[in-house]
């Protein structure tokens, strides 16, 4: 039974979708499908709170997954405890999930015949996150993001019915495209938390230091670097426009919404010019919907 509390807890996880480059559920969609992105948004949002250690000491979350206030501190420990919650959602022989975001997550599961893997990847991403902190060629970070971004782009296509071979390589590349969109709007956030996600051949090429990022403001070669990697992530995400083109109404407007959110933080970033320091750049809901409108107009010219 879902008490008051476990209720409230997995709305306000589930309210950060607004803080989104992208809507994650918009009202167009089915109600069905969006109960179901919903339930794998809050799924993803809390294992990333977990990794990032943005969950309060002694919190509601390490009770419901079974740990004592002394083990919470400990992120391997919750994400563990999280991996050992995640099972039970897929596993019925034993007790139900103890976290209320993963009961919530169990109809999904069997409604779209998800599996694990996805799920799973998502955790052992964060699970990298304490452990690697600097990437060194720009392979690495495809690497990470192939644990952190890709899966969420296979589970939309999946709970929508729509997933092919092609649409999940198209997808992939949307998904990696879009993490280090992030990535860029982040750096200052990242750099607070020990992590560095510029990959360190791509500072060397343009003469970045550590020191460089952690300043109030980017200086000259920063914001080269900046606009360097943000052209990267551009090129992802258009890689990825077959996708859109592959698809039909309301389907076809939402990954439209996706691509066109990160071409809007994009454009967000270069309004700064390329200066992300002071904090992240976010587009506007104008910049948003232009963008959007942008990606289904080159899609009709090209369909």
């Amino acid at each position: 039974m879902v008490t008051a509390e476990a209720d409230a807890h997995a709305r306000a996880v589930l309210a950060k979708s607004a803080r989104e480059n992208f809507p994650v559920a918009p009202r167009f969609l089915p109600r069905a499908w969006r109960d179901d992105l919903m339930a794998v948004y809050g799924y993803a949002r809390l294992v990333d709170d977990i990794g990032d250690g943005d969950l309060a000491p002694g919190g509601q979350d390490a009770a419901y997954l079974g740990l004592g206030a002394d083990q919470d501190a400990d992120r391997l420990a919750l994400l563990d405890a999280f991996e050992a919650d995640l099972r039970r959602v897929f596993d019925r022989t034993h007790a139900a999930p103890g976290h209320p975001l993963l009961r919530a997550l169990g109809p999904t599961v069997d409604r779209r015949h998800l599996t694990p893997e996805p799920f799973l990847a998502l955790i052992e991403a964060n699970r990298q996150d304490q452990k690697v902190r600097r990437y060194r060629t720009f392979d690495e970070l495809l690497g990470y993001c192939e644990l952190s971004a890709n899966p969420v782009g296979r589970l939309v296509l999946a709970i929508t019915g729509t997933a092919t071979p092609e649409r999940i390589r198209l997808s992939d590349a949307v998904c990696t495209g879009l993490q280090i969109v992030e990535h860029i709007q982040d750096v200052a956030e990242d750099l607070a938390r020990d992590r560095v996600y510029l990959p360190a051949e791509d500072m060397d090429r343009f003469r970045v230091t550590e020191a460089d990022l952690s300043g109030p403001t980017a200086g000259a070669s920063v914001r080269a670097l900046i606009a360097y990697v943000s052209e990267r992530a551009r090129e992802l995400l258009a890689s990825g426009d077959p996708l859109t083109r592959s698809v039909h109404g309301r389907l076809r407007l939402l990954l439209a919404g996706f691509t066109g959110g990160g071409r809007a933080a994009l454009r967000a970033v270069r309004r700064t010019g390329y200066d992300v320091l002071p904090g992240p750049p976010r587009a506007t809901k104008r910049e948003l919907l232009l963008e959007v409108a942008a990606t289904l107009r080159r899609e009709g010219r090209e369909g």
